[in-house]
């Protein structure tokens, strides 16, 4: 067996935040995630989804970042670029 070569293996405290609010659209649960890692920027999980993303206030400026990262509608992204808007 060959020895693993890891880049990094590093343990860090993270500040989470679980959140779960309805949309006009949908019902949106997330894990926002805190850590010095991002250079600022938060790990946003969207539990239900499955999906998450490294966002910070200049991905939620980017045009089709929400959409194509959460798979979601233009309506749909619209509603979670507002209560990002608030908590990044």
């Amino acid at each position: 067996m060959t020895e693993r070569f890891f880049l990094y293996d590093d343990m860090e405290q993270t500040k989470t935040r679980f959140v779960s609010f309805m949309g006009e659209h949908q019902r949106y649960d997330l894990a926002l995630m805190q850590t010095d890692r991002y250079y600022g920027k938060k790990l946003v999980l969207d539990i239900q989804g499955g999906r998450f993303a490294i966002i910070g206030q200049d991905d939620l400026e980017e045009p089709g970042y929400l959409e194509e990262v959460f798979k979601l509608s233009d309506e749909e992204a619209a509603e979670l670029r507002d209560f990002l808007y608030e908590v990044i």
